[in-house]
């Protein structure tokens, strides 16, 4: 059994989040992939979880009243949202914190915002990972994930967004 627990987000943990976000998105890409372009708008913006709770389903990852992980869930047509896909929803903002990566944190976000999805009655689930992020890619892949080239944003030159999508039925 689990020792993690998955939970809506709550206005108390959004602080915790917010920096599990930043500590996530900013420094470790930018330590993996040296041409990412850090800042101080796109940290405001991984600290305004208050703003993503109002669009869309935010979940954290607890172990002992910790928390550890993260990931939000966009609905089908929310504001905001980068699905491409018609009744799709928007996965993002998975963060699992430093020392609990590799287990099945990532696993137990995934699986609830997937459900959830399903429970919506979305027919798909849209993503994007930043090109050159193999290791993220890689673990949504694994998922069942496929490449769509279509669904790409390019944001150059802040950065370059490669599209997944997970087919629900």
């Amino acid at each position: 059994m689990s020792s993690y627990r998955v939970r809506p987000a709550e206005p108390r943990d959004d602080a915790a989040i917010g920096e599990l976000l930043v500590a996530s998105f900013v420094e470790q890409y930018a330590r993996k992939l040296p041409d990412v372009v850090v800042t101080g708008h796109r940290k405001a913006e991984l600290r305004n979880v208050a703003a993503k709770r109002a669009l869309a389903h935010v979940w954290v990852a607890e172990k002992d009243g910790e928390i550890v992980g993260t990931i939000a869930l966009w609905p089908p047509g929310a504001h905001r949202s980068e699905a491409w896909i018609s009744n799709a929803a928007d996965l993002r903002h998975l963060a699992v914190a430093r020392a609990h990566r590799g287990g099945e944190v990532s696993k137990l976000l995934i699986d609830t915002a997937e459900k959830h999805a399903r429970a919506m009655g979305c027919t798909s689930v849209c993503l994007h990972v930043r090109r050159g992020a193999g290791g993220v890619r890689a673990l949504y892949e694994r998922r069942g994930f496929v490449r769509a080239p279509e669904g790409d944003l390019d944001q150059l030159p802040e950065v370059f967004l490669e599209a997944l999508v997970l087919r629900l039925q």
